[in-house]
């Protein structure tokens, strides 16, 4: 059994990205751009759907980078790969003690041009933290 203070500690959560935290239903994904909420770190734009109530899971993700600024498949598929792996390895710091209030989350790169795996982090952090404050 796990003490109250090692609980909620990164270690205690698996670090996997699985499916079922994927989001894949159109559906959502309409309702996350027409009703949710957004704000931007460049290079990555943060659009949010809360919960009703405090959910102990994890909410699903959405993941995009723009066909317009780049325009092969392997740019994308590299940024798409830096931001799932930023996200998979800081995911644990929206959940608290009593579960998150997010329900879906969109990440969306909104950069122009290839940033490095560390500034991806960094904003992705920063935008992980101002999620759970709002």
């Amino acid at each position: 059994m796990q003490s109250e203070d090692t609980q909620f500690a990164p270690e205690a959560y698996d670090r996997s990205f699985p499916k079922a935290e994927r989001l894949c239903s159109k559906k959502l994904i309409s309702q996350l751009f027409a009703k949710g909420s957004a704000f931007n770190l460049y290079p990555l734009r943060f659009v949010f759907l809360k919960a009703e109530t405090p959910l102990p899971e994890f909410p699903e993700v959405l993941i995009s980078v723009s066909k317009k600024y780049f325009k092969r498949a392997h740019d994308r598929n590299r940024l798409k790969r830096q931001i799932r792996e930023a996200y998979r390895l800081n995911k644990h710091k929206i959940m608290s003690e009593n579960g998150q209030s997010l329900s879906v989350l969109g990440i969306v790169y909104i950069g122009k041009e290839k940033n490095k795996y560390q500034l991806i982090e960094k904003k992705l952090n920063l935008g992980l933290e101002r999620l759970v404050k709002e």
